[in-house]
């Protein structure tokens, strides 16, 4: 990642204009649990996920215990292992006495039973489960303290300098240290080095033996473009949080570590990544009234049971992520793009695409929203459709179109 770019003064001046708001949210916390903004706990950092080019941070490097912030490397090596085949997403991972007795959040696996890869993978991504993150540690490394060595060896190989491991799921341990700046390097790597496993992070909630587990991040649903990443908590850490987030086609990820409450942590992150989008000059992205209307018509996965795994589709389960949808052409490039991100908060996925075409010799901008899968394409367009909004599928082969 590249060095700080923005100069601290201006930081720490635009983090008093949360001073009011933080006030306010942390009277109703304990005392022991206070880890507000500008306590000794926190850290945070915005980088343009691009270049890496980091645009604010305050305390970056300062050494803060990672909370669940930790399950994301146990995601990128699930990725690694699901890139290199030594693993496949329906492959059953083993529960043992010791998985099952992990503290919670969990999602209450007894011993002896299994489940699926991919349903450790949504039960990380959403509820945060302690007991899925230790069934996934010893399927890749025999045993949780191996599989913890291995995540530290892994992250500094990343370039995470800062950065030691000690448990698969982030639970308590007074060795287990992270950084706002070495966990920013991580989001970027899950995003570039596995582009068609990061959809996973946008899931609002799955079904995992007949109970629909929700998505505890809120940014999904309360900033504009956030498609991910992962929250975190525990008593020494304070309230944690990766956000990834795309506003015109450029994307920045933001770190919050040590905030005393979870509306502090998700208001002040969104207050980073406005700033962070205002200096690139990216205009805000704003709720149109379509999307509103909308209620989350394709936001949910569901993960087929064990006991009846022919549910879940074939291509969900290969996660392929090259379809297209395109909602229209317009006569400015602003039209396009607040078409284009509207239909990606409907898909849940995939990124905004602008392209231009000569039509009867003006230009033209098409709305797209690319990488999608094959279920988010149908999915979108079927539920743009039954709002009266234009909407094409379009196939990965030269996209061709597939259906209206």
């Amino acid at each position: 990642m590249a060095g700080t770019g923005s100069p601290g003064r201006r930081f720490i001046t635009r983090l008093s204009a949360l001073a009011a708001v933080t006030a306010a949210l942390a009277v109703a916390q304990p005392t022991q649990a206070r880890a507000q903004i500008g306590s000794d706990r926190y850290s945070s950092i915005v980088v343009d996920a691009a270049t890496g080019n980091v645009l604010e941070a305050a305390n970056p490097d300062a050494p803060r215990h990672p909370a669940s912030l930790a399950k994301l490397m146990t995601l990128y090596m699930a990725f690694e292992a699901l890139r290199d085949r030594r693993i496949t997403i329906q492959q059953l991972v083993p529960i043992s006495p010791r998985t099952a007795a992990t503290e919670p959040t969990k999602l209450g696996l007894t011993p002896g039973t299994r489940l699926t890869v991919e349903e450790a993978i949504l039960g990380l991504v959403t509820k945060s489960a302690n007991d899925a993150a230790a069934a996934l540690g010893e399927l890749l490394g025999g045993s949780e303290d191996r599989f913890a060595q291995m995540m530290t060896l892994r992250a500094r190989a990343l370039g995470m300098g800062r950065t030691t491991f000690t448990n698969a799921s982030g639970l308590p341990d007074p060795d287990q240290w992270s950084t706002a700046r070495d966990l920013a390097i991580l989001a970027r790597h899950l995003l570039t080095d596995f582009p068609g496993f990061y959809p996973y992070f946008s899931t609002h909630s799955f079904t995992f033996r007949n109970r629909v587990i929700f998505n505890h991040d809120r940014m999904l649903q309360s900033y504009p473009g956030a498609d991910g990443m992962k929250t975190g908590y525990t008593e020494a850490s304070g309230h944690n949080l990766v956000t990834s987030a795309i506003h015109s086609g450029v994307r920045l990820i933001g770190v919050v570590l040590g905030a005393s409450s979870n509306p502090e942590r998700d208001a002040h992150m969104a207050t980073l990544l406005d700033q962070g989008f205002e200096q690139l000059d990216v205009p805000p992205e704003r709720r149109t009234a379509v999307a509103n209307r909308l209620p989350s018509l394709v936001g949910t996965a569901h993960a087929a049971s064990l006991a009846a795994p022919s549910v879940r589709p074939a291509a969900h389960a290969r996660i392929t992520v090259s379809w297209t949808i395109q909602v229209g052409s317009f006569a400015s490039e602003r039209a396009a793009r607040e078409a284009a991100s509207n239909a990606r908060r409907v898909a849940d996925g995939g990124e905004t695409h602008i392209e231009s075409a000569s039509q009867r010799g003006r230009t033209m901008w098409r709305a797209q929203v690319i990488g999608l899968t094959p279920a988010e394409a149908q999915g979108a367009c079927s539920a743009l459709s039954r709002h009266r909004s234009p909407c094409m599928v379009l196939r990965p082969d030269q996209r061709q179109v597939a259906s209206r």
